[in-house]
């Protein structure tokens, strides 16, 4: 059974030893944002074309198009109530997806939970890494694509679009003496590259646009409140 694109993208932010995510990403509306990508990619969704100037285009279920996926199916069950933004969708579709996520691991072997308490009082979950196969499989494939510029086949590619968004594409692959930045261009140019058919790549566009605003988002207010 192949991993969803959300578990890889969950298995490249959380820390292997310490089972939190590393760095200050918003983590939910990045899940939801990879969930919509792949709904995207199957063809489950797709984003309105020429919404009008002043309107910000919305996504739509396509009709018959539910996945047998559970995780993607409720998703899909969210974007079919009626047509949202794609920002509003990444926050609806990221609550409570992280713990989803990594239990679904969790049953494969990936991962494994650990509860603890914050300050000895507050109960908290961890996901430690298990097995790091799938890990190193993905961190592999991503350094080829964003180092060596090997050519990039859908789901990579859409996975280096969302960890473009949350600017983590240099972080996760062996830069092998390259500069960080070059990383990042290359993330850039394979997000906006044509990989996938229009209406594909459209719908990715939205979501992955959405995951950065919202990243950028709460970048700003975390750094507001300290």
């Amino acid at each position: 059974m192949e991993t969803l694109i959300a578990e890889d993208l969950l298995l490249l932010l959380l820390h292997d030893e310490k089972g939190t995510v590393v760095g200050t990403i918003n983590l939910p509306p990045a899940l939801g944002g990879a969930v919509l990508t792949e709904l995207a990619l199957t063809g489950a969704v797709e984003v309105e074309e020429d919404p009008g100037r002043w309107r910000t285009a919305k996504v739509h279920a396509v009709a018959g198009a539910r996945p047998d996926d559970p995780t993607l199916a409720a998703a899909y069950d969210v974007v079919a109530q009626r047509p949202r933004t794609a920002q509003d969708l990444v926050t609806r579709l990221g609550k409570h997806l992280r713990d989803e996520l990594a239990r679904r691991l969790v049953e494969r072997g990936i991962l494994e939970r650990r509860d603890t308490k914050v300050l000895g009082l507050f109960p908290s979950k961890r996901w430690p890494t298990a097995d790091p196969g799938r890990e190193r499989e993905l961190r592999f494939r991503l350094t080829s694509v964003l180092v060596q510029g090997v050519q990039a086949d859908e789901r990579t590619a859409a996975l280096v679009a969302l960890l473009s968004a949350v600017d983590r594409a240099h972080k996760v692959v062996d830069l092998a003496g390259l500069p960080p930045k070059v990383v990042r261009k290359r993330a850039k140019e394979i997000a906006d590259g044509a990989w996938a058919a229009k209406a594909v790549k459209d719908a990715i566009a939205a979501a992955t646009a959405a995951v950065a605003a919202v990243a950028v988002a709460g970048a700003v207010a975390a750094s507001s409140g300290s």
